[in-house]
């Protein structure tokens, strides 16, 4: 996530490893909370996140459950705080904390969520003496050695916050990605060994991971084989239903149909873009006679009259 962050995922912010794809712990909720929760969902939803502006708009990670009057302790629990505590610098940590606490009240039951803050705390606590511990000087470098005892100091710091059950259910998917990427790491350094000799330990590597860990590698090589099908179709003039169809066959009908709502979103944007861009040139080219009308304040007011804040910060690619 965002490096302004209390402490990151330890190899994910020091590698750049790329975004899990995490297993997800279903539970379900009393007939009371379902009702409470489905009447809470119905309710207008557009400034769930305007305390803080770089949020406007999104929607949050993650998510708080819980198994009839006991919470949900997973990876879903954790990401929901990140989300939140990635507003640092636009807020302080206890109005972030006050902010996560007033959405596990509305979130879950009232022991469910007094549990959920009691474990929030000791992720904050947490989160804290990890930025001591990714400052440590003898765990600074990009060396197997310093990965390793990074992920260990990480492991065993959890250790003091977390019991095992809680460890595994809000950190194995990260340790197992982490594990798995330090021995590639000592493989590829591994001046002893000749190429084949690497080949053969990934592959050994291959077959021993988890098939969860394997469906989270695999996943971008397939998002990307899917969009260059898609446009391949596209290219030989297929119909709207027949990439939804392909889509759904290798995906799901729910994920084909958000990426037809996604294409819907892309196509509006690039017509926004382009009714942008000409207005902008038009400012611009008034200028060239009037520097005062192509002023920047004039460009800012048409900025703001056709995109928000969090997109204007992709504007600079199309101008």
């Amino acid at each position: 996530m965002k490096s302004k962050k209390i402490g990151f995922t330890l190899l994910t912010s020091i590698l750049v490893l790329g975004v899990a794809s995490f297993l997800y712990l279903t539970s379900a909720p009393s007939d009371t909370d379902t009702d409470a929760k489905a009447e809470k969902k119905s309710l207008p939803n557009k400034d769930m996140f305007s305390f803080v502006k770089s949020m406007q708009g999104t929607h949050a990670d993650g998510a708080a459950n819980q198994t009839g009057d006991t919470l949900t302790i997973d990876v879903e629990l954790r990401r929901m705080f990140d989300y939140y505590l990635a507003a640092i610098g636009e807020k302080n940590l206890l109005e972030i904390r006050l902010e996560i606490e007033k959405e596990l009240d509305k979130s879950l039951g009232t022991q469910a969520a007094m549990q959920a803050k009691e474990v929030l705390a000791r992720y904050l606590s947490y989160k804290q003496d990890l930025v001591v511990l990714e400052n440590t000087p003898n765990l600074a470098g990009r060396s197997t050695k310093a990965m390793k005892l990074r992920l260990q100091g990480m492991q065993n710091l959890r250790s003091r916050y977390f019991n095992q059950s809680e460890n595994t259910a809000m950190f194995g998917a990260d340790d197992a990605y982490d594990t798995d990427a330090i021995a590639r790491f000592e493989i590829s350094e591994d001046s002893t060994l000749n190429e084949a000799q690497k080949t053969v330990k990934y592959q050994a590597l291959d077959a021993a991971m988890p098939n969860a860990l394997r469906e989270e590698k695999e996943a971008p090589y397939k998002i990307l084989r899917l969009a260059e099908n898609v446009a391949q179709l596209r290219q030989q003039g297929a119909s709207d239903d027949e990439i939804y169809r392909m889509r759904a066959a290798n995906t799901s009908p729910e994920a084909a149909a958000r990426l037809a709502a996604l294409d819907v979103e892309e196509d509006q944007w690039k017509n926004r873009i382009a009714a942008y861009l000409q207005e902008r040139k038009q400012l611009l080219d008034i200028g060239k006679t009037n520097p005062s009308a192509s002023s920047l304040n004039e460009l800012q007011i048409l900025r703001d009259k056709s995109f928000n804040y969090i997109e204007q910060k992709r504007l600079a690619a199309y101008e």
